[in-house]
C-alpha cells in the first residue's frame, strides 16, 4: 500500500474536525505573470494558493479539493471546477509529458488553516472518460520549502525581492496521474510528488449522474479522436 493510500490518509478526510473559516474568493487563471511577492511573507503567514492543471487536451473537472493541514483540521472543498488546461484548435498541442517549470493552474488562495498534511483529490478525466480519487500526502520536506525564504530576480520588473514558494500546483492526467509541484511568481516551481490515484467506485458525481460524466469539449474531442491519449509520458 503506497502512503498516498494508506488508512490514516483516508481517515483524516473523513473524521470531522472542529469547522474552518474559508476563503471565499475563487481565483482563476495560470500563474500570475507579474512578479508581485508571494503572499507567505513569513512561517507565520499560513496562506497559500492550491490550483489544477491538465495536459493539453486532456480536460479535467474536479469534484472535490479536500485539505487536512497539520494540526488534522480539515477543509472540504478548497478547490473545485475546471482545470487549466490549452486547447489550441490546430491541434498543435503538445499533451505528452509535464513543462519543465509549470504553472500553480486554476484555483485559489487557501487560508484559516496550517500548512497541509494530505490533499485528496476526486476528478473526473474527461478525455477517458473516467473517474480518479488520490490521497496526496506533503512531505515535510515540501513544507520546509514552503517556510524558506529566497532571493529571487524578477525579469519582468528587474527587481530582486525575498519570495516564498507557496503555490501547489497539481498536474492531473489520464490514467490517474497526480504530479505535484511547489512555485511561486518569481521562483522555479520544484516536483515534491506523484500519485498514482485510483478508480472511484462509484463513478462521476459519487453515482449521482447515472455514470455520466461531463462533456468533453469538441476541440479536445476531436484532437484525442486524431491523435489519442499519450499514456505513459506523465
Amino acid at each position: 500500500m503506497t502512503p498516498g493510500n494508506s488508512p490514516r490518509a483516508a481517515s483524516s478526510i473523513n473524521k470531522a474536525f472542529r469547522p474552518i473559516k474559508t476563503c471565499a474568493g475563487l481565483l482563476a487563471g495560470l500563474l500570475l505573470a507579474g512578479c508581485t511577492q508571494s503572499f507567505a511573507q513569513s512561517p507565520d503567514h499560513k496562506e497559500w494558493f492550491l490550483g489544477f492543471g491538465a495536459p493539453d487536451y486532456m480536460e479535467v473537472w474536479i469534484e472535490t479539493a479536500d485539505v487536512v493541514d497539520i494540526q488534522e483540521r480539515v477543509l472540504r472543498r478548497a478547490g473545485s471546477g475546471i482545470a487549466s488546461v490549452h486547447t489550441p484548435s490546430d491541434n498543435k498541442g503538445k499533451p505528452a509529458g509535464w513543462p519543465k517549470s509549470p504553472g500553480s493552474g486554476k484555483g485559489r488562495y487557501v487560508n484559516g488553516v496550517d500548512l497541509p498534511r494530505l490533499i485528496y483529490v476526486r476528478w473526473q478525466s474527461l478525455a477517458e472518460p473516467q473517474t480518479y480519487e488520490a490521497y496526496i500526502v506533503i512531505p515535510e520536506s515540501a513544507r520546509e520549502i514552503m517556510r524558506k525564504p529566497e532571493k529571487a530576480f524578477c525579469r519582468f520588473d528587474g527587481k530582486w525581492i525575498t519570495d516564498y514558494r507557496d503555490r501547489f500546483g497539481i498536474g492531473l492526467a489520464p490514467g490517474g496521474i497526480a504530479k505535484v509541484w511547489l512555485g511561486a511568481p518569481c521562483l522555479k516551481s520544484v516536483e515534491i510528488a506523484r500519485v498514482v490515484a485510483t478508480i472511484n467506485p462509484k463513478g462521476p458525481y459519487e453515482g449521482k449522474s447515472g455514470g455520466k460524466h461531463r462533456p468533453l469539449s469538441e476541440v479536445s474531442k476531436a484532437y484525442i479522436e486524431k491523435f489519442g491519449i499519450p499514456y505513459g509520458s506523465w
